[in-house]
């Protein structure tokens, strides 16, 4: 006869927290797929903005109703994408060269900003035009845009 006040479990039964570790693992991954799933709707590989949906991106970036406020190096690198499809890169880099001056913190950013438009501007004007506006504008980070965009 045993007189342990113990109470015994049955081999293999671990209790509720096993079960709700279980539910959770088979669960929480078809969750996680769906909402970033659902989270975007398309995406507009056209570059018309006339044809743009709304998406979580938008609304993030602060097209949305409750928008949250975009930092200002991503402000400025979509602005200079906006100017150099408009105008030509050599306008954007001069005016990334002046944001640079005015805002000493954006200093930090400039090297990718002028990568992104390297990149950019071998997608509008073909890696041969896109090379000859190069400055040293972020020492030479728009030419290398351009060479990894050519590449």
């Amino acid at each position: 006869m045993k007189h342990s006040t113990t109470q015994q479990t049955r081999r293999g039964h671990r209790g509720p927290a096993r079960q709700l570790g279980r539910t959770l693992a088979l669960v929480l991954p078809v969750f996680l797929v769906l909402s970033g799933t659902l989270a975007v709707t398309r995406v507009n590989w056209s570059g018309d903005p006339s044809d743009s949906v709304l998406t979580a991106t938008d609304v993030s970036a602060g097209k949305g109703k409750n928008a949250v406020p975009r930092a200002p190096q991503d402000v400025l690198r979509d602005q200079l994408l906006t100017e150099l499809q408009e105008k030509n890169p050599g306008v954007a880099l001069t005016h990334l060269q002046q944001a640079v001056d005015e805002r000493p913190s954006l200093t930090r950013h400039c090297a990718s900003i002028a990568r992104a438009l390297g990149r950019a501007a071998v997608r509008v004007y073909g890696p041969t035009r896109a090379q000859s506006y190069a400055r040293p504008v972020c020492d030479t980070a728009f030419a290398s845009g351009v060479a990894a965009a050519h590449s």
